[in-house]
């Protein structure tokens, strides 16, 4: 890590994630009643109540509407989950003032372009490996996990290893 990305990771305190192809891996099925199901990866719903546990803040920002979103995000005890933002722009920095935070203490997660002026503001910008190209080019940072397979506790683990709250969090499964 470099002396640049150790700078920004050091000021993180709320993660902002997209829903649709980051925290799932994009596919939505969608049943004959109309109800819809989305594909959750365990470890990164663990990463995210580490997050917690370490202090963090957490948001889901979606341009979609979905009540599997909703679901989730209350299982992981994520407080603000801004659903239905096809301009995330100003949903996100409405939150930030709220929480009396700025841009450089969010991480911003997405996977495509409706995520690039968010992503372009924050601290600390990701997108996913599977992201589009031209949002890889305006991020911090790439994963190397695909979206809904990881990428979220990659980044997790990345900003708490960095301010070593890691070790701390590691103790209580190492008894």
């Amino acid at each position: 890590m470099d002396g640049d990305q150790a700078r920004k990771l050091a000021g993180i305190r709320m993660l902002v994630l997209d829903v649709d192809g980051v925290l799932t891996d994009g596919g939505i099925i969608v049943h004959s009643d109309g109800t819809e199901s989305k594909h959750f990866h365990v470890q990164d719903g663990h990463g995210i109540k580490l997050w917690h546990r370490a202090g963090g803040i957490t948001a889901v920002v979606s341009g979609r509407t979905s009540g599997p979103t909703e679901y989730r995000a209350r299982q992981l005890d994520i407080a603000h989950v801004l659903q239905g933002q096809l301009d995330k722009l100003p949903a996100v920095e409405g939150l930030l003032r709220q929480l009396g935070l700025g841009w450089e203490h969010a991480a911003v997660m997405g996977d495509d372009v409706l995520d690039i002026p968010i992503v372009r503001r924050a601290g600390f910008g990701v997108a996913v490996a599977n992201a589009v190209s031209e949002l890889k080019a305006e991020a911090d940072f790439v994963t190397r996990h695909l979206g809904g397979h990881g990428a979220v506790r990659e980044v997790i683990e990345l900003i708490l290893k960095s301010s070593g709250r890691w070790t701390a969090l590691m103790e209580r499964y190492e008894r």
